[in-house]
């Protein structure tokens, strides 16, 4: 069986029949006489008195008329009182097995802090209550049930935790309900027109890269974002498409290698520009199907043109010189020719460790 924690004291939680009573006492007058001044039963008044029944409004206003205190006052009072009953049976509904929770998601707990999306409450009962308001579910031991729906099943299990994918999930939510810089409406053709632009920002730092991208997909009607990963959630980029026709497109940046984050952002484009998603698409790592290869194929395609990328590898020769030269020719970094053939087999992932570069 499940355990409560200890949650606030009902002592503490006043019933507006108390006052009443109070004041009934102050005034030396009886129930029997407030229930003749009002046409009601005493049994009823008694019920009031003792914390049965709620003082409703068409009773305020009659002990508004019987007692000179105005109906607002009541009202409150048993507004008030609702409201802490309520707290109290929301804090009290809090398992040992929900608050465990918070370990599972810690390090998304401390990074929702970090970019605001939670206080700075530390107390565990709190907490569950904040982030059950954040991410949409009356009981954070009902999320594994919301990850075995749509495309939460398409991950392999042995990577997913169904806490820190969901929660991941969420945080994507909110950046993107945060963001209002949209300049258009979802274009492709602008997309298509801005490839060229987004490829020579491979030249840049990573601070540069963000700022420009977002830009970029703003004008072609798409919200940008690149969010921390963490393990338990082995995501590349999620897109979601609105009711308004605009697109949000989220990116990891896992592993960090400059070479592995452009692919998969090439692969997300592909993604946009083929249109082979519903309304949303959560694109896991390792997934392999006929949108994914078609994703891959256009990402290789855009990064280095096919036919010159096959005539370097008729060549076999892979040394840092014919590398140079031919992405020097090309207008592409060396860390992009040096991913792909390591990727390929065709050189081992030790080699020219010093040429790739990491976005941190």
């Amino acid at each position: 069986m499940e355990k409560k924690m200890n949650g606030l004291s009902p002592e503490l939680i006043i019933h507006p029949g108390e006052t009443l009573k109070e004041i009934l006492e102050d005034r030396e007058m009886s129930q029997r006489e407030l229930a003749n001044r009002i046409g009601l039963t005493e049994p009823y008044i008694s019920n009031i008195v003792n914390g049965v029944k709620s003082i409703t409004i068409s009773l305020a206003k009659k002990l508004e008329y019987a007692l000179g205190v105005e109906a607002n006052f009541w009202i409150n009072l048993q507004s008030n009182y609702e409201k802490e009953l309520s707290d109290y049976e929301e804090v009290n509904s809090i398992t040992v097995e929900e608050i465990s929770v918070i370990s599972k998601i810690r390090d998304l707990i401390t990074y929702m802090k970090e970019i605001g999306f939670l206080s700075e409450e530390n107390n565990k009962t709190m907490l569950v209550i904040e982030l059950r308001r954040i991410l949409k579910v009356s009981n954070l031991t009902n999320i594994p049930h919301v990850c075995n729906n749509g495309a939460y099943r398409l991950a392999q299990a042995d990577t997913l935790d169904p806490y820190v994918l969901f929660t991941w999930l969420r945080i994507c939510d909110l950046i993107v309900e945060q963001s209002k810089d949209l300049k258009n409406f979802l274009d492709i053709e602008k997309l298509k027109d801005k490839l060229p632009e987004i490829r020579s920002l491979m030249f840049e730092e990573f601070k540069i890269i963000k700022e420009r991208l977002k830009n970029i997909f703003s004008e072609c009607g798409i919200n940008f974002a690149i969010v921390k990963n963490f393990k338990g959630a082995p995501v590349q980029g999620v897109i979601n498409r609105k009711a308004d026709n605009t697109l949000s497109l989220i990116m990891t940046n896992r592993g960090k290698y400059a070479d592995i984050f452009w692919f998969t952002l090439f692969h997300e484009i592909g993604h946009i520009i083929y249109n082979d998603f519903d309304k949303s698409l959560i694109d896991y790592e390792k997934l392999e199907n006929e949108n994914e290869d078609k994703a891959n194929e256009f990402s290789a395609n855009e990064l280095i043109d096919r036919d010159k990328y096959n005539k370097f590898l008729l060549e076999r020769d892979y040394s840092i010189a014919k590398i140079s030269v031919f992405c020097n020719i090309n207008k592409i970094p060396s860390f992009v020719l040096i991913g792909r053939l390591q990727k390929e087999k065709h050189i081992a992932y030790n080699l020219y460790g010093k040429e790739k570069v990491k976005y941190n």
